[in-house]
């Protein structure tokens, strides 16, 4: 996906670590607790860890837990038998020593691992559970107890500390310590923070308190040993069996407590609300219930019923309540408890599919924005904060305008044309001001309710697709997220200023509306919530320097803009645990890899362990549904190792679970690795070049997935080009199919960026796709198309206008040579030729090339098979007859007609001819060989002997002598010339004939 880069400062060095694994990587040990006045607790003698593994989901016979705790070595493979615990668990205790935590992998004793997508399971100490993939702390075989354990209250005084936030870190007496820094306590009254917690069976505990940044206090390292009940802990005095501190500043003016455990219950048009009773010092008389969703309404209930019935609703309608207590004075309590609920019965959800798991050779790719495409559903049209801004308001056209009910109802319109794949944009839940492609995914784990309707959910599209024989391919992003952060992962909580200027942009918090992309916030009644909030004073525990001053930059209406007003890789708002702190400034450098492309999306560190996890457990999801592959976007911003040694096997090892080792083999990953430029090699530079992608590492690094990165591009940029692997997969041994070595292979195919950008001319792209050839593993599985969603040949902002003939010349070379020819939505009847493809929010998109095609497909369309449209009615109908649809619907025929013209090896051995060459292959009992040239005439010797059938008009030509010489077609046209072959396949049109 293009970027526009924004600043770009220097990236500073990595740290350097390493450390031994016998199976797989190892993440980095926790840091150590903190010491002296700022020290952690006097650790005990010796550590334990109790391991839990979820069974349910592997159905071994045995359960082996291999392990090495931190500095430690690792067990004797297959490590120490687990026993069982309870239903779907098992367990295993081992002591540690003086480590604070182990890594660990599981095996069933002989020779199946789960060693966490090959990153190993960092645990720490105590009670540990391990369920597919996640990591927890709890004991899943403990019965709720008929009594309670014994309970601490804990009150600890901040007053001459200044702290802003504070932790309470603890230990029950027997028992582990909690987890760095922590629980957090909540604030009591003033200078008093409060925790409750349980002990269980233990009737003291040893603590310690910080503020969550690193300051600590230890009890002048002796830590605090809290009995049960409640207990002060002021300027190190502790006071047991205490008074409640805070009881005298309770005011008679208080508000209500808000009431807990509210649920919403659905049955056709009526709602049942319920609650518990929520009571303070003046006693709550009744209870304030605010519905949205339908027409919204407020009503007060009496406090002698907790239970609230609403009934008339409409029919399958999401309504939301909220519940505020109300006291006898009048007074409303200051937050509330929510619920929701959908009246009606919900259609079942549809089952999860299967991967076609074909070779992805067969299936030539129909690539559209699903949201500018066809829309089938007006309910879940949006347009966002942009909407007039950018003069799609004025052109009726949001930018969320189709869906995946849209593309399921024309997927017969793709068939119809012959495509076999569907590549679709990125489904994931997407939260920016222009937003409608999908590149800035917020929640990866969340389908964005904007494609999808009642009955057309994503599982719905797929198993569509599936059921008329079509793969779609998911585009995903592993490199970052946007607006801002990543939902489950970290998100900043506040930033901006909110001044005269700037509060018609910004959204005031809203603690109890969870952002979906598609319902309005109540609280604004105006606002999909893009995520910029403001702040009228610095935020509690605010990590952005020079928050809130101004700049001298204002933005394009002129208002002031603030330093911190959103967030950057400089700010301090990102943790560097998780994200990239720095700005690209050389993109053909190391930084490159490493840093932010644009201030609009925060740029993942894919060399931590949480962040791959987060990633990996993400895209785990799409498999189970059945996706067909991967088109990765911005590969090149992410080291090839980690790529090799994270993602790639983590996709591999999810489709081998659910589907088998076939549907994996065929699981097509294919990444935009973007070189823009002419050359074999990216200016030089391997690490930045597509071909380099392709191929596994050759060479072991350290174990630390950042440090191995950088060793391994100074590695392969002092090798430099001449010192890179060759292969001759995609080539012929004179007119022989061999069997290609796939042993080196990393995973990932790519798009061929070097064709792409030379498709100006079909010659020039033929002549620099040969020359690229050796350079790749395989370039029989190079993805190769004219332009995109980004760019057009030579990096052009502008849709392809090479003219129709020019257009039927690339596509009759695409269609026939090596690779998989992908055609991007509305080419094939020159939609918005010659248009702008992208220009933001500063233009109405119908303007550009990513403007709506479904006026296009307006009409009834079936197909009967690939390339075989049964009928066809109204703007379909039109479009379906176009020259260059008509072309590319008989390019698949002949295609999918002839195996060698989609897995063939090629050469243009004994060829003379501009664009000429001849494809074979063989397999089992197919042998299928063909000679093929585009536009102009060619000569073939040192070729089988033989009939020859010309698939384009049916010509036949026997050969006697070896040789074989075609007469020029013409422009666009082509000659396909199979030893033994079908005959004539489709009906003459406009350029074949």
């Amino acid at each position: 996906m293009r970027r526009t880069p924004f600043r770009r400062f220097g990236r500073a060095p990595a740290t350097v670590a390493a450390a031994a694994c016998l199976l797989g990587l190892l993440s980095a040990a926790p840091p150590a607790e903190p010491a002296a006045e700022n020290t952690a607790p006097v650790a005990a003698a010796e550590n334990t860890a109790t391991v839990f593994y979820y069974t349910k989901t592997k159905n071994w016979s045995a359960y082996n837990l291999h392990y090495a705790p931190d500095g430690g070595a690792w067990t004797t493979v297959p490590g120490v038998a687990m026993e069982a615990a309870c239903t779907d668990w098992v367990k295993k205790t081992v002591v540690l020593g003086s480590a604070e935590g182990l890594q660990a992998t599981f095996n069933n004793g002989t020779g199946t691992w789960d060693n966490n997508g090959g990153g190993n399971y960092a645990l720490g100490t105590g009670t540990i559970t391990v369920k597919d993939g996640v990591v927890a702390h709890s004991d899943p075989c403990v019965a709720t107890p008929t009594e309670p354990g014994n309970q601490a209250t804990v009150y600890y005084s901040t007053a001459a500390l200044g702290w802003t936030t504070a932790n309470l870190h603890y230990a029950p007496a027997g028992g582990a310590w909690t987890t760095v820094p922590g629980v957090g306590m909540e604030a009591a009254c003033t200078g008093w923070w409060k925790r409750t917690v349980d002990l269980g069976a233990a009737t003291t505990m040893s603590a310690v308190f910080n503020n969550g940044n690193g300051v600590w206090d230890n009890n002048n390292g002796a830590n605090y040993a809290l009995p049960a009940g409640t207990t002060t802990v002021k300027d190190k005095v502790v006071t047991g069996n205490a008074a409640n501190p805070c009881a005298a500043e309770v005011p008679d003016t208080q508000a209500p407590s808000v009431p807990t455990g509210v649920t919403a219950s659905a049955d056709g048009t009526s709602i049942v609300l319920t609650w518990e009773p929520s009571t303070d010092d003046k006693g709550v008389t009744r209870y304030q219930v605010t519905r949205t969703g339908g027409t919204a309404g407020t009503v007060v209930v009496d406090v002698a019923s907790t239970v609230f019935s609403d009934t008339g609703l409409a029919e399958r309608t999401a309504y939301s309540y909220t519940v505020k207590a109300v006291d006898a004075a009048g007074n409303t309590s200051a937050a509330s408890a929510a619920a929701q609920a959908t009246t009606g019965t919900a259609p079942p959800a549809p089952d999860p599919g299967r991967p076609l798991g074909t070779d992805p050779r067969e299936d030539p790719i129909y690539f559209v924005l699903t949201a500018r495409f066809h829309d089938g559903d007006t309910a879940n049209n949006r347009g966002g904060s942009q909407h007039t801004k950018s003069g799609n308001a004025a052109a009726g056209d949001p930018m969320f305008r189709g869906d995946f009910k849209g593309l399921v109802n024309k997927l017969d319109y793709i068939k119809g044309l012959g495509f076999s794949a569907v590549w679709i944009t990125p489904v994931v839940l997407n939260r920016s001001d222009y937003d409608y492609h999908g590149y800035h995914g917020y929640d990866f784990y969340k389908v964005d309710a904007r494609l999808e309707s009642a009955g057309a959910s994503y599982q719905d599209l797929i198993n569509a697709a599936h059921a008329k024989g079509m793969k779609i391919y998911q585009d995903v992003v592993y490199n970052h997220s946007s607006r801002w952060g990543a939902k489950g992962l970290f998100t900043p909580k506040v930033f901006g200023v909110r001044d005269s200027q700037w509060s018609w942009y910004y959204d005031e918090p809203n603690s109890s509306f969870e952002y979906d992309g598609l319902t309005v916030e109540p609280k604004s009644g105006k606002s999909y919530y893009n995520g910029d909030l403001w702040s009228t004073a610095e935020p509690t525990g605010n990590t952005c320097v020079n928050w809130g001053t101004p700049t001298q930059y204002t933005s394009p209406e002129g208002y002031r803009i603030y330093n911190c007003q959103w967030p950057n890789p400089t700010s301090g708002m990102f943790p560097k645990s998780l994200y990239h702190q720095c700005w690209i400034g050389n993109w053909e450098g190391e930084d490159s890899r490493s840093c932010w492309l644009h201030e609009d999306l925060a740029d993942f560190d894919t060399e931590s362990a949480a962040v791959q996890n987060h990633l990996i457990g993400a895209y785990d999801k799409y498999i189970d549904m059945g996706v067909d592959g991967f088109r990765v976007d911005t590969a090149v911003h992410i080291p090839r190792t980690t790529w090799n040694r994270r993602f790639l096997p983590a996709i591999q090892e999810r489709v081998t679970q659910r589907f088998g080792a076939e549907a994996a083999k065929n699981f097509f990953v294919f990444g935009e690795v973007a070189a823009f430029v002419n050359d074999k090699w990216n200016r030089g530079s391997v690490n930045h070049s597509a071909q380099f992608y392709t191929w596994k590492e050759r060479k072991e690094y350290a174990l630390d997935d950042a440090t191995a990165a950088l060793e391994m591009y100074d590695y392969e940029q002092q090798l430099g080009p001449s010192g890179q692997p060759t292969s001759n997969n995609a080539f012929l041994n004179g007119n022989s199919y061999h069997t290609p070595d796939h042993s080196r292979f990393s995973g990932m195919h790519v798009i061929d960026m070097r064709m792409h950008m030379n498709f100006g001319d079909a010659l020039n792209a033929f002549g620099n796709g040969r020359d690229s050839d050796d350079s790749y593993n395989d370039a029989t599985y190079n993805v190769v198309y004219v332009d995109s969603h980004d760019y057009g040949p030579n990096k052009s902002s502008e849709r392809y206008a090479g003219g129709t003939d020019a257009w039927a010349e690339n596509m009759s070379l695409m269609w026939t040579f090596r690779g998989i020819p992908t055609l991007y939505y509305g080419s094939e009847i020159e939609f918005q030729k010659g248009r702008k493809i992208d220009c933001g929010p500063s233009c109405p998109l119908s303007t550009t090339g990513r403007a709506y095609f479904g006026d296009h497909l307006a009409g009834d369309v079936k197909a009967s098979g690939f390339s075989m449209v049964e009928s066809a009615t109204g703007a379909v109908a039109q479009t379906l007859a176009q020259p260059l649809a008509r072309h590319v619907q008989r390019l698949n025929q002949i295609r999918r007609a002839i195996p060698a013209l989609q897995t063939g090896q090629y050469s243009t051995e004994g060829i003379s001819g501009a664009m000429a060459y001849k494809r074979r292959w063989t397999s089992g009992t197919t042998d299928s060989f063909a000679l093929v040239t585009v536009t102009h005439g060619a000569g073939f010797t040192g070729i089988p002997n033989g009939t020859y059938t010309d698939a384009v008009t049916g010509e036949q030509r026997v050969v006697t002598d070896g040789t074989l010489n075609v007469a020029a077609p013409g422009k666009g046209n082509l000659r396909v010339y199979v030893l033994n072959g079908p005959g004539r396949i489709g009906v003459p049109g406009p350029y074949l004939k």
